[in-house]
């Protein structure tokens, strides 16, 4: 792994951890035991680093779901729509979509990348919904609820924990007809 990729690897962890304030080149440098100058050395200063960071959270995240997209795609539909609460874990992390969510409010390239994973994510579960209903509109109300469920529940407090989120979830594939 390359220095940069530890750079950006570890500020995908305090980000996950601590949110937005705590992406700072001090703090960074301390966790890796690494100088300011091998930061600056991959990095055009702060801002490029968030830009990176950013990309790299995008990035991540959209890869999850192609790859879970490529795993589904030989199941019958209904199967792979039942199979997302036993996935969920995998496919969200709960504290990196909060602190994701945080950094949006106020930045807007951090806006850019919600905005893109959330119509990444929304996308996903749409065209599950699409093979078994096979009507587009209908596919993407159907996918609100479980994407909205899962954004709301992210954000109330005290935050559910996975347990509690997969359940919720699981409930939710029982009382879909189309699933059962």
């Amino acid at each position: 792994m390359s220095t940069r990729d530890l750079w950006l690897g570890e500020g995908v962890a305090v980000l996950t951890q601590e949110g937005p304030g705590g992406v700072r080149i001090d703090r960074l440098a301390a966790r890796l035991g690494l100088t300011k100058g091998s930061f600056h050395h991959h990095f055009a200063g702060i801002d490029g680093y968030r830009e990176a960071l950013l990309a790299r959270v995008e990035r991540a995240q959209t890869d999850v779901l192609d790859a879970a997209a490529g795993e589904l795609a030989g199941l019958p539909p209904a199967d792979a729509l039942r199979s997302l609460p036993a996935r969920l874990d995998d496919l969200f992390d709960a504290d990196l979509d909060r602190a994701l969510r945080a950094w949006a409010i106020g930045d807007p390239a951090a806006r850019g990348v919600q905005e893109r994973v959330d119509a990444a994510r929304l996308a996903f579960v749409q065209e599950l919904w699409r093979r078994v209903a096979g009507d587009n509109p209908r596919a993407r109300t159907a996918a609100l609820l479980p994407h909205l469920l899962l954004i709301g529940a992210n954000a109330a407090r005290p935050p559910l924990d996975d347990a509690d989120r997969r359940a919720v979830f699981d409930l939710l594939a029982e009382l879909i007809p189309h699933v059962r």
